[in-house]
């Protein structure tokens, strides 16, 4: 169930959209290695409030849970099973 009564709960569209951004984003610098520190920065900007911060890490831990991203220590990286998709996303 869904709660809107504060802003420290997030609507499950709004995590999807965070998951989104984070996969475009680690998928568009591939091969690069991306740290979680520079993902943040590279989507929410220099100084990140507590919950775009939270929302992005969060987006990570569910994504690596699907199998869509590793996260290995501070690194960032997509699948290989992200990388096929996206290859088939662009044909």
């Amino acid at each position: 169930m869904e709660r809107r009564h504060d802003d420290s709960w997030t609507t499950r569209a709004a995590d999807l959209a965070t998951e989104s951004t984070v996969m475009r984003q680690v998928l568009a610098v591939h091969p690069v290695l991306l740290t979680i520190e520079e993902l943040i920065r590279e989507i929410a900007g220099e100084s990140p409030e507590f919950a775009e911060r939270d929302a992005i890490e969060r987006a990570v831990r569910d994504l690596a849970g699907v199998g869509l991203l590793h996260h290995h220590g501070e690194f960032v990286l997509p699948t290989r099973a992200a990388l096929h998709f996206s290859e088939l996303l662009e044909r």
